[in-house]
C-alpha cells in the first residue's frame, strides 16, 4: 500500500523542529508531501515562493518528499495530492489541545483523511517560527533554531 501524507505549515520560516518532524515522517511515509500554506492572513515574513524554497533546500536531502504550495482547506489540498494521512508537529500539551481540535474538525469535513501527531524532539520543543523570527529581528543569534541557509535569509530580510 502506498500512502502519502501531508505535513501542513506555513513554515514561516522552517525551522530545526520542522525539519526534525519532517525527517520523521518521512520515514514513516512512502511519500511526503510539505504542504505550504499561503497564509495570508498571517502576514508572512517571507513570501509563499521564498518559504517554499527554503523548505524544498532544507529537506533536498529526502527523496521521497516534495514541497507544494496551497490555499484554502487542508482537506480539499489532500484530497488533490491524494494523501490520506495528515502530520502535525507536536511541541507542548498546548498544541495538543488545539491540534485534537483541527484533526476532528478535518475528520468531519473529510473521514478518509486520518490526522497524525508526531512530538518535537525535546531539543525543539521551545521553537517557533514566531519567537525565530522575533530573536533574529533583534539581532540574536538564531543558529541552533534553523538551517544556515534560513539564518541567512532572515539576516537578509532583516537588513532591509
Amino acid at each position: 500500500m502506498d500512502i502519502t501524507a501531508i505535513y501542513p505549515g506555513t513554515f514561516d520560516p522552517v525551522t530545526l523542529g520542522h525539519i526534525d518532524v519532517a525527517g520523521r515522517a518521512a520515514k514513516m511515509f512512502d511519500q511526503l508531501i510539505i504542504g505550504v500554506a499561503a497564509s495570508p492572513g498571517k502576514q508572512p515574513h517571507f513570501d509563499l515562493n521564498h518559504r517554499c524554497d527554503m523548505v524544498g533546500e532544507v529537506l533536498s536531502e529526502f527523496s521521497n518528499v516534495r514541497v507544494e504550495t496551497f490555499t484554502g482547506l487542508l482537506v480539499d489540498f489532500a484530497k488533490q495530492q491524494n494523501a490520506s494521512v495528515i502530520v502535525r508537529g507536536l511541541r507542548a500539551v498546548s498544541d495538543f489541545e488545539y491540534e485534537v481540535q483541527l484533526a476532528n474538525l478535518n475528520r468531519q469535513m473529510e473521514p478518509d483523511v486520518e490526522t497524525v501527531f508526531v512530538a518535537a524532539a525535546s531539543q525543539y520543543t521551545f521553537v517557533s517560527s514566531s519567537i525565530v523570527r522575533e530573536i533574529a529581528a533583534l539581532g540574536g543569534d538564531v543558529s541552533k533554531f534553523v538551517d544556515p541557509l534560513v539564518e541567512s535569509a532572515l539576516k537578509e530580510r532583516n537588513r532591509k
